[in-house]
């Protein structure tokens, strides 16, 4: 059985890991918005990394939440 913060320490990592991702979606769209394609093109692999690491964390701390 987790403890509760255990899961409480995982619902604030995916946060971070959101708000990571969402920081490299915001450049790849400036970087589009100064057509710097190539710089958005890098800034969206990023974001999509830091999403998969996001949505994993966050199908764990939901899971530790169904104690």
């Amino acid at each position: 059985m987790q403890r509760p913060n255990d899961a409480s320490a995982l619902h604030k990592k995916a946060a971070s890991d959101h708000a990571a991702a969402a920081k490299h979606h915001i450049k790849a769209a400036e970087s589009h918005d100064h057509n710097k394609s190539n710089d958005a093109k890098s800034s969206g692999k990023s974001a999509m990394d830091c999403s998969n690491t996001a949505h994993k964390t966050s199908k764990a701390a939901c899971n530790s939440s169904d104690m």
